[in-house]
C-alpha cells in the first residue's frame, strides 16, 4: 500500500528519504502506469504526484533537506513548466543536485533529449510502450536512484 498526495504545496510527509520518488506528470493515466510498475517491485516506495512542473518546483521548495525525495521523475511535456524548465531552475542548486533526476516523455525529438540532458537531467526515457519496455524502465530507473553519487 502507498500513500498519495495530490499537489500539496509543500512537503508535508514523513517517510524515508530512500522510499520515495517525486513523478511530476499531467497524464493521471501515465501517473498510474508508472505508480504500479514501480509498486509491484518495490511495495515499499512512496510516489508523490504532482500534476506540473511549477507544483513540482512548489513541492520540493516546501521539502526540509532531510525530506527530499531519491529520484525526480519528469514529464518532458508539462502545463506551466515543462522538464527542461525544471531542470534549469533546480539542475545545480545544493539541495537538489544529488538527487538524480530522469525524464520520460512521449517525445522522442533528438532537441528535447538534448535539451533535457544538457539542463541537468541523468537520463531521458521513451515513455514505454509495452509491458516488458514498462519493467525495463523501473529497473532503470531503481539502478539510477541507487547509483546516485553527485556532490
Amino acid at each position: 500500500m502507498f500513500w498519495l498526495m495530490l499537489s500539496k504545496p509543500g512537503c508535508e510527509m514523513t517517510v524515508e528519504k530512500d522510499k520515495y520518488i517525486l513523478l511530476a506528470d499531467d497524464d493521471m493515466e501515465d501517473q498510474e502506469i508508472l505508480k504500479e510498475a514501480i509498486l509491484s517491485v518495490h511495495p515499499e516506495m512512496t510516489i508523490q504526484c504532482v500534476w506540473n512542473g511549477q507544483e513540482a518546483l512548489n513541492y520540493l521548495a516546501g521539502c526540509p533537506s532531510g525530506d527530499l525525495p531519491s529520484l525526480i521523475v519528469l514529464d518532458y511535456k508539462m502545463p506551466v513548466l515543462n522538464a527542461v524548465d525544471v531542470l534549469s531552475q533546480i539542475g545545480d542548486h545544493p539541495l537538489y543536485k544529488s538527487i538524480p533526476k530522469v525524464v520520460w516523455s512521449t517525445s522522442r525529438q533528438p532537441e528535447h533529449i538534448r535539451l533535457c540532458m544538457d539542463n541537468g537531467a541523468d537520463r531521458y526515457f521513451s515513455k514505454p510502450v509495452s509491458q516488458a519496455e514498462l519493467d525495463q524502465l523501473v529497473r532503470q530507473l531503481f539502478e539510477i536512484r541507487g547509483g546516485a553519487t553527485r556532490h
